[in-house]
């Protein structure tokens, strides 16, 4: 019986190299050998966009990205978060079952803070829902980037408390960390995210992908010097490169006369190139909306299905009629 895997992308705006390299390409992969359950956290989201009309914008490009970039509705279950509310019944049943100092100590919630986000009782309680988007589909795997390791862990303390009370409700995910994947690097160097504006957007058009390229810090390295590798715009250009092109490339940074600018142009024609057939589906998927909210339609009635037998068995646990 395949394992079910379950992970889940922010409509936080457009998405970029980044969470495709950390996340989405190994979401697409996993769909051949395991149950994959995928979905736009749309929810979550909350927490940072207050904007009716950017939500809805953001929720469906979301949605149709996803899909273009390779998720299957047919042999995977792939829905809208807020499609199916019963995840925000479980999130209130969880919340009497996790503890303040629990959601205290989550590193995520205070660097947030510190980035400049206003502190509300959605970003504090941010781990709950994430344990309930968990919990809900009776994950046995979530595979998550190192940043996240703790919301998992706080997960499995969670559902562990709960079954200690109640019997074995619910299952007891496993942490997947890929460790051969270090954190994907934004233009400037630290972690790629929009909340840093150091992203590069994987459907953007050239002009857009041209100038956060171009925007890649370097640094003052003469043209006769052999350049380091240990930088973003050696990373971002690996993302793409198969081992034997990578060593290509290295070579080409110990080798002296290495111009950054034209490192630069090639990378931008890369990455159109890399995304071209993507990029046609996508286009085709947003000339046909029918089809778009039918696969909507589908993923919330697979998703729910699930959703309802595992809450419909909380509930009587707890002795809620």
């Amino acid at each position: 019986m395949k394992k079910r895997i379950l992970s889940g992308a922010q409509p936080s705006g457009q998405l970029h190299i980044g969470n495709y390299f950390g996340m989405i390409n190994r979401m697409i992969s996993s769909q051949s050998n395991a149950d994959l359950f995928c979905f736009v956290a749309n929810y979550h989201s909350l927490t940072s966009i207050s904007n009716k009309d950017k939500l809805e914008k953001n929720t469906k490009e979301a949605f149709v990205d996803l899909l273009a970039l390779g998720i299957d509705p047919i042999k995977s279950t792939f829905w809208i978060q807020s499609h199916v509310p019963e995840v925000t019944e479980l999130a209130w049943i969880l919340s009497n079952f996790s503890s303040v100092g629990l959601m205290q100590r989550s590193t995520s919630y205070k660097d947030k803070i510190s980035n400049g986000l206003k502190p509300n009782m959605g970003l504090f309680s941010y781990p709950i829902l994430m344990a309930s988007d968990i919990l809900l589909f009776n994950s046995d795997i979530v595979p998550v980037g190192k940043d996240q390791k703790q919301h998992l862990e706080m997960t499995r303390d969670i559902a562990i408390k709960f079954n200690n009370i109640f019997g074995d409700i619910f299952t007891i995910p496993e942490i997947k960390i890929d460790d051969s994947n270090d954190i994907i690097v934004g233009i400037d160097d630290q972690k790629m995210s929009k909340s840093y504006n150091n992203t590069i957007p994987i459907f953007g058009d050239h002009d857009s992908i041209n100038n956060q390229v171009m925007n890649i810090v370097t640094d003052s390295a003469g043209l006769n010097d052999i350049k380091d590798t240990n930088t973003p715009l050696f990373k971002i250009y690996s993302l793409f490169l198969d081992d034997e092109s990578k060593k290509e490339l290295h070579e080409r940074y110990n080798t002296p006369g290495l111009k950054y600018m034209e490192v630069k142009k090639e990378l931008v024609d890369v990455i159109i190139n890399y995304f071209a057939h993507q990029r046609k589906r996508r286009d085709e998927l947003i000339a046909n909306e029918d089809k778009v909210n039918d696969l909507m339609n589908l993923g919330k009635t697979k998703a729910q299905k699930i959703a309802r037998e595992t809450l419909s068995h909380v509930k009587q646990a707890v002795g809620l009629l």
